[in-house]
This record gives structure tokens, sequence and C-alpha cells, in this order.
């Protein structure tokens, strides 16, 4: 062996590599960025024209309780709407339970302007009937 030649130790690299991490994180924000407006849609409906008090910013999102131009029940209930026709009597147990554990949850009707008048009262007495204390009704602002 030569004396003058060491071997030289390499030491391990105690550092993360976060490039891929990073990559991850881009990819999950493009995913949720094409998402988030599919998302967010509700029941299509052609709501009556009418200037109105909007609720106040700092309240809890409401439960929406929607009737469509075919006279179907549907309930959406903050981020999560589910798109699936219910009857009054599921609405009420809904309804009834979120407003046991939140009673300050604002509920209101969304129903569409060419629905009768008495479908709308069904749904109104429903919702009263599993203890919403008031219930609201959602309006377009009418055109200047």
């Amino acid at each position: 062996m030569q004396q003058g030649y060491q071997r030289k130790r390499r030491r391990p690299v105690a550092e993360i590599n976060v490039v891929p991490y990073i990559d991850v994180m881009l990819v999950l924000l493009i995913i949720f960025m094409v998402t988030a407006p599919i998302v967010t849609q509700g029941v299509k409906v052609d709501l009556p024209k009418a200037s109105s008090e909007a609720l106040p910013a700092d309240s809890k999102p409401p439960v929406v309780a929607s009737i469509d131009a075919d006279g179907d029940y549907f309930l959406d209930v903050g981020s999560s709407s589910d798109r699936q026709t219910l009857d009054l009597e599921e609405i009420a147990i809904r309804v009834g339970a979120i407003i046991q554990l939140e009673p300050e949850r604002p509920v209101v009707v969304k129903a569409d302007r060419s629905i009768a008048y008495e479908k709308v009262i069904q749904l109104m007495v429903t919702l009263q009937g599993a203890g919403v204390p008031s219930v609201g009704l959602m309006t377009d602002s009418p055109e200047e």
C-alpha cells in the first residue's frame, strides 16, 4: 500500500430532497383548480326577482332546500350538495338533524318561479315541522 494514499470517506447527505414534493403539490393544485367549478354547481332553478336583504357575511352557510322546475326536492347543506331527489320526509329528517346540531344555522327555500305555490308551502311547513324556527325564501335581485 501507498503511504500517501488516504481513502476519503463520504458522509451521508442528511438533506431531504423536496423537489418531488413540490411537483406533487403543483399537480394537486391544478387538479383542484379544474374540479372546483364543477363541485359548486347546484340545482338549476329560475328564481323569482325581488329586492331583499342578503344574509350577513359572518353567518354560517345556509341549508338550501330546492324545488326545480319539475317539482323535485333537493337539499344543499353548505359544501355538500347531493344531487339526488328527496321526498319531504327525508328532507325533514336531514334538516331536523342539522338544526339539532346547529340551531343558529339559517334555512332557505329556493324554488323555480314556475312551481305551484302549494309545493313551496308544503316544503316550508315540512321544514318548520322539522324544528326550523324561521324559513327564508331565496330570490334573484331585480334587473335595474
